[in-house]
């Protein structure tokens, strides 16, 4: 599967490019452009699989890479914040994310305004897809073509908002193309509940008009499942439990994705668009190109060390607190925790004298990959934003929210298919959940989210949605203050650029 998905992504990256020397040469305005589309039969040059804007879409697919999208900043805020994650690396490095772990941040972080900005790039490129689909006349263009244009850009559109809307909190909704660059700088903060709004909206569309797979030239690309996938995350973070379990069940019932994958397989290079994968961000490399088309996610995370063991920074380690949270014989931990002096996954004696005694497993590159491409930091790994057992546990948990009888035993038994994968066969482990009392059945399903998902960028933020999150960050030794840390700050950079029309979140 590897190598399509490196075959498709570099073309993506081609056309990507290509697109943009197109629209830098129209105009000296990024947002001045002429109408698009204008083909006749002579001169359309599309193949069947493909449109008129595949390269308009692949340009906002690649935003998705962005360092500012899924790396430094990403992992900060939704690991290192939490209980699940140290800073890690040497005490002296990066104190921009230092921040991140003492809860100590500032509206001047660089790590904070890289993230905005590079959100902002992505929602600018979605809406730039969906000005081309709009101005296109051409009668060439099937409606199909349009429709499933329009629904990844929603997709991606939707993706980068619900990402700032838990960051920050309201934000500037921009859903279109302006030439007034001035209006779209200062644009205030819309609430909370216009970016869900826009963001519930955006998937709905995306769901009913993405396709439910995609032929192997271009895997990666969104799916119906997808949406429908991160439509029941949206929808959880509202407490809409119903909602929550009707968009969940669509990803169920569609067909395409199982448990199957071995767990100690999902992570590594083998794993990536398994049936497994709902949504991964798609990276790759190829011998000459080795970062380019890559996500600088698992050389943040890989292990800081020398020579062939200098794999990266050493960010974003595991915590002691998440170690005591695993059941007695759970073979989870052993995938999610590299431990200085043991040995990888690939059979790896790991040394013993690193700067830190643990490191995030999951983001941990083959020996083969890395001899294969010379290089050893990893920019080729896909990152998992969304997996099927994601998807499972929270069709569990709104079940049980929802209540009542028969919701319970649905709660208990897709509680029990995640449980099933991770033991292997092995049935002297991880005892079936049997409880029908609400709180007690809440609470196993949370520890269950918490080592299924380890170092899987949802704890702080499932901390949020579940209410919990002061209480149990004070208790880590965090100095979480409630009403300011559930929030990240305004950048500062932002607020200057707008005049003042930006307003900073309360406590920064």
């Amino acid at each position: 599967m590897k190598k399509y998905k490196n075959r498709s992504f570099i073309k993506i990256g081609v056309m990507a490019t290509l697109a943009l020397i197109i629209i830098s040469s129209c105009s000296k305005d990024f947002l001045d452009r002429p109408a698009q589309g204008q083909y006749s039969e002579g001169d359309y040059p599309f193949s069947a699989g493909s449109g008129a804007f595949d390269p308009a879409i692949f340009e906002a697919y690649d935003a998705l890479r962005l360092y500012g999208v899924h790396s430094a900043g990403f992992q900060a805020a939704v690991s290192i914040r939490s209980d699940d994650a140290d800073k890690g690396s040497t005490d002296a490095d990066g104190p921009s994310t230092r921040q991140f772990d003492d809860l100590t941040l500032t509206s001047t972080n660089g790590l904070t305004n890289g993230m905005w900005l590079d959100h902002y790039t992505m929602i600018n490129r979605a809406n730039l897809v969906l000005d081309r689909i709009k101005k296109d006349q051409s009668p060439l263009t099937p409606q199909a073509v349009k429709l499933s244009g329009q629904a990844e850009a929603k997709f991606i559109r939707a993706y980068a908002y619900f990402m700032m809307v838990r960051y920050f909190g309201g934000v500037p909704l921009i859903d279109s193309i302006s030439t007034d660059q001035v209006s779209t700088s200062n644009k205030p903060r819309s609430t909370p509940a216009q970016v869900y709004t826009l963001i519930e909206s955006d998937l709905q569309f995306a769901a009913a008009n993405l396709p439910a797979s995609w032929e192997n030239k271009f895997i990666g690309r969104l799916t119906s499942g997808a949406a429908n996938g991160l439509l029941a995350k949206v929808y959880i973070t509202q407490k809409k439990w119903a909602q929550a379990k009707a968009a969940a069940n669509q990803v169920i019932q569609s067909g395409q994705y199982d448990l199957s994958t071995p767990y100690n397989t999902i992570f590594g290079e083998s794993g990536e668009n398994s049936k497994e994968s709902v949504f991964e961000v798609q990276a790759s490399a190829t011998p000459s190109e080795t970062r380019r088309y890559g996500v600088q996610s698992s050389a943040n995370q890989g292990v800081r060390g020398t020579g062939i063991w200098n794999l990266g920074n050493g960010f974003n380690v595991p915590s002691a607190l998440l170690n005591a949270t695993y059941e007695a014989g759970d073979p989870r931990k052993a995938r999610t925790f590299l431990f200085a002096g043991g040995t990888s996954i690939y059979n790896e004696p790991v040394p013993a004298n690193l700067p830190n005694p643990i490191y995030n497993h999951k983001a941990h590159t083959s020996p083969s990959y890395r001899a294969r491409y010379l290089d050893n930091f990893g920019y080729w790994m896909n990152v998992r934003i969304l997996r099927y057992a994601d998807v499972v546990l929270m069709y569990a948990e709104a079940s049980n929210e929802v209540g009542g009888t028969v919701n319970t035993q649905e709660a208990l038994a897709k509680l029990e298919l995640v449980r099933f994968r991770a033991r292997g066969g092995n049935t002297a482990i991880l005892p079936i959940v049997t409880t029908t009392d609400q709180e007690e059945l809440r609470q196993a399903i949370r520890r269950e989210r918490r080592v299924e998902l380890g170092m899987e960028y949802d704890r702080f933020f499932d901390l949020v949605r579940w209410e919990t999150v002061g209480p149990v960050l004070r208790a880590a030794g965090k100095p979480f203050v409630n009403g300011r840390d559930e929030l990240l700050p305004i950048p500062q950079a932002q607020i200057d650029l707008s005049k003042g029309v930006l307003t900073q979140n309360p406590g920064f």
